[in-house]
């Protein structure tokens, strides 16, 4: 009996396991339709990858999403320092005909959400998208550089 529990094998059905994933579930396979819908809107809410680096000059986002219109994205700032990013990806009109062998790609509304430091200028944020990338800018506040005067030395 392993102590540590596999991430490899699956399920575990080992009665005497402590880390065994097989208990009983009174409400398994209830709502189970409503499940899955919410398990493929959280698929779609993750799935909108986005990098984040700072630049001297700025903070600049750029986030992946394939397939999606720059009319289905919206580029918010609330509250004066949330950075929000947000769509929807249309899903495909499906076919009676049509056999599908696999669905990996996702569909739905996404959300990011980013705060952002004091030192960005939140009125001139901007955003363009190219090739299925959303790129965001917002610039800095210069940094104040600390005056100094010299003092001449008498004597």
């Amino acid at each position: 009996m392993s102590l540590i529990p596999s991430t490899f094998g699956g399920r575990r059905t080992n009665v005497f396991d402590p880390f065994s994933l097989d208990v009983w579930d009174p409400f398994e396979g209830f709502l189970s339709q409503a499940n899955a819908q919410a398990n493929k809107d959280v698929a779609a809410f993750t799935n909108a990858k986005v990098d984040w680096r700072e630049t001297p000059e700025a903070h600049v986002f750029k986030a992946d999403l394939p397939g999606i219109k720059k009319e289905e994205v919206k580029v918010e700032v609330e509250d004066g320092n949330i950075l929000q990013i947000s769509g929807e990806r249309s899903s495909e009109n499906e076919e009676k005909s049509d056999k599908w062998h696999r669905v990996e790609r996702s569909s739905g509304k996404f959300m990011r959400r980013f705060r952002l430091p004091e030192n960005a200028k939140v009125d001139e944020v901007k955003a363009s998208m190219e090739n299925g990338v959303l790129s965001v800018t917002v610039p800095k506040v210069p940094e104040k550089k600390p005056e100094v005067k010299s003092i001449d030395i008498s004597g």
